[in-house]
């Protein structure tokens, strides 16, 4: 089955794009960063960079335009995981977080409460660092569904 791995990466962390390069690699599936400023990626043909405008959605749009059912999209936007979820594709957050259509309602009610509190000045700050915990729990996540496509 043809799978294509697809990267939201103006916001995706290096130590997170290190281990889609190693996966892209050991797996032979191609991977594709998306970004409104250049990135450097290592050389391979299955690695590629679309450079995208500067904007609001700008990547997450491109994204969505061009994934296929199978696809993998690494993405921490919950709309765009939500519209790429019912295109039959995985969605894990960069925090190795799997995003399914059983679970993407309420994080997406979730997100929509958050983003009303920091409005009104209820909450403040972002996510913390992304830790060893998030690395590993990413790689699993990551690993699983690999192995869940290639059977």
């Amino acid at each position: 089955m043809y799978m294509h791995i697809w990267v939201v990466a103006d916001a995706c962390p290096n130590p997170i794009k290190e281990i889609l390069f190693r996966a892209a690699k050991r797996c032979e599936i191609p991977l594709t960063l998306v970004a409104n400023h250049q990135l450097n990626i290592p050389p391979s043909s299955l690695i590629k960079f679309q450079r995208v405008e500067s904007g609001f959605d700008v990547a997450d749009n491109y994204i969505a335009q061009r994934v296929s059912p199978g696809d993998i999209v690494v993405t921490q936007d919950i709309p765009l995981a939500a519209e790429v979820i019912e295109k039959d594709t995985e969605v894990i957050s960069p925090r190795g977080v799997h995003f399914t259509k059983a679970n993407i309602r309420q994080r997406l009610a979730m997100r929509n409460l958050m983003e009303e509190l920091r409005n009104i000045g209820e909450v403040r700050g972002g996510p913390p660092t992304l830790s060893n915990t998030d690395r590993q729990q990413f790689a699993n996540v990551l690993d699983r569904l690999l192995a869940k496509k290639s059977e």
